[in-house]
């Protein structure tokens, strides 16, 4: 099975993943969260908002002159003012998205969900919101974790799930212009009859799209071999309410600063991607995937620091630590029991380069053989969809991440731990830490927490995140390495950043959204606050 076999999933509102194919907690899964004081709380798994429509959704908030603009545009039948579709749109996937959705919580409830076909149809409804006090999101796979669907004030919901297509592949340049609807399954497949692959696997792939990869400056799981999203993105189009912006005349220039770096990460406060054109590559006509052991993360991070600075890269690298192997979360239909020390998997696209083994070896890996890192990419997609299980049965569970340079990461991992578990200290937490990316100057960590609920678990998890958000920035890195800023990381990112930073940013945002109709309050505050 390859990620050009796996089918496009229509996510379940307030649920991850395919409905399908549900995962169930193994026993020993169950028999330690109650030694971590988890209970099933009662309404845990009946809620007004997974079992159905909550009241008040159904609440008609456009006016006649609204109504008639949107229709206009796009047709009636691309015009969504029921219940049932504006509350699938209604929000995204973080757990506190989940916990409000469980609770039937209907703010941030889009007034309208409207299916553009064309580019076109998406610059004349960004051009006519203006006129009409709509605010718009972007949303295509709605898969965003960091409060990226919510903004500030009324608005509509722009789904791009009908610009699906593959416009074109230049086989010379190897590149391929994809329309930002394209969803990661259906953009592999149908990069695949051409012999092709885009190489970009982030956790979220079944059901993220590729306009969200370049809005959020998405980060795959093989992002070692590939390159992060923005590294694969040569060429975009970019509908702004004061037209239309083409960018990416030649894959590298020195005219002026790259206008598509300041649109990648952007989060449709600039503007919606109506398209990308993106660099591609063969398929591999073999992978091989296996697991290394280490006798402890310190070890473990010394060898894919060499890795990456030294090579030779493998197309995957990552490093578990101490808990996060123990927990054997690179197989979620087990959990539990796994091997002692730290676990790294590696695998590469293409044939085996003994070289990197011989590397591993020399900084003192064992190597474990093809089961644990087939394990992990048979398994890889599977793990977000414990999480619904796990808050079935009163757990919280959520995950973070960020990034530093080498000589911080130590530090980094050390402050972020202790910063959570005091946070936590109520409900005293589980937290386990991967190296998820890795760069010739630093790396991603990424953090799982696992705790019991306290009585109102969304401001438990809001009260945790501030402490690590402030951690992270103590000890040097920054708010975000892939999820992106949304809300959640607003505030985070506008210390990181800078007053001067924001202002030249807001400047941005004025010129081509003078109105501010555009994703309201994500990723800046609006100019008025």
């Amino acid at each position: 099975m390859t990620e050009s076999d796996l089918s496009v999933v229509q996510l379940t509102p307030g649920r991850w993943g395919d409905p399908a194919h549900p995962v169930d907690l193994p026993q020993a899964a169950i028999d330690a969260l109650q030694h971590l004081g988890v209970r099933r709380r009662s309404s845990a798994s009946t809620t007004d908002g997974v079992d159905g429509v909550p009241a008040g959704a159904d609440r008609v908030e456009l006016t006649a002159g609204q109504l008639a603009f949107l229709t206009g545009v796009v047709g009636d039948e691309y015009v969504a003012v029921d219940a049932e579709t504006r509350w699938a749109h209604t929000r995204g996937y973080s757990t506190t998205d989940l916990l409000r959705f469980r609770a039937g919580d209907t703010t941030d409830l889009p007034a309208a969900v409207v299916f553009p076909a064309s580019h076109d149809e998406v610059q004349d409804l960004l051009s006519g919101c203006a006129d009409h006090d709509l605010a718009v999101v972007p949303y295509s796979g709605g898969t965003s974790v960091v409060g990226g669907l919510a903004p500030a004030r009324r608005f509509i919901t722009v789904d791009l799930r009908r610009l699906d297509q593959l416009v074109a592949v230049d086989e010379v340049s190897r590149t391929a212009t994809l329309q930002a609807g394209v969803r990661g399954p259906a953009a592999e497949a149908l990069l695949a009859k051409r012999g092709y692959t885009l190489g970009h696997f982030p956790q979220s792939y079944e059901g993220a799209s590729i306009g969200g990869y370049a809005a959020a400056r998405s980060s795959g799981q093989s992002s070692a071999g590939y390159g992060r999203f923005d590294q694969m993105v040569v060429g975009l189009t970019l509908a702004t309410p004061r037209g239309t912006l083409e960018l990416g005349r030649a894959p590298m220039s020195a005219a002026g600063p790259d206008l598509r770096q300041l649109v990648l990460g952007s989060e449709g406060a600039f503007g919606i991607i109506t398209s990308v054109v993106v660099r591609i590559r063969p398929r591999p006509t073999e992978r091989h995937f296996e697991g290394w052991q280490f006798e402890n993360f310190d070890a473990g991070l010394t060898a894919v620091r060499r890795l990456a600075q030294d090579g030779p890269l493998p197309t995957v690298l990552r490093l578990s630590d101490e808990v996060e192997t123990a927990v054997n979360l690179a197989d979620p239909d087990v959990l539990g029991g796994g091997s002692g020390g730290v676990l790294a998997i590696i695998g590469f696209d293409g044939p085996y380069n003994q070289a990197t083994a011989a590397l591993l070896t020399e900084a003192g890996g064992q190597n474990l053989g093809a089961g644990p890192g087939e394990t992990w990419r048979l398994g890889r997609y599977r793990a977000p969809y414990l999480r619904d299980p796990l808050l079935d049965e009163g757990a919280l569970v959520e995950t973070l991440e960020t990034a530093a340079f080498w000589s911080r990461i130590p530090e980094l991992k050390s402050a972020v731990t202790s910063a959570l578990t005091e946070a936590l200290s109520a409900t005293p937490p589980l937290v386990l830490c991967h190296v998820s990316h890795v760069y010739e100057t630093g790396a991603s960590l990424y953090f799982t927490v696992i705790c019991a609920q306290a009585d109102d678990p969304v401001e438990q998890w809001r009260t945790a995140k501030r402490a690590a958000n402030q951690a992270i920035a103590d000890a040097g890195g920054t708010i975000t390495h892939h999820h992106g800023v949304g809300t959640d990381h607003r505030d985070a990112y506008v210390a990181e950043i800078g007053p001067l930073a924001v202002e030249a940013l807001q400047a941005v945002k004025q010129t081509l959204d003078p109105v501010g109709v555009l994703n309201p309050g994500i990723l800046l505050p609006p100019v008025n606050d």
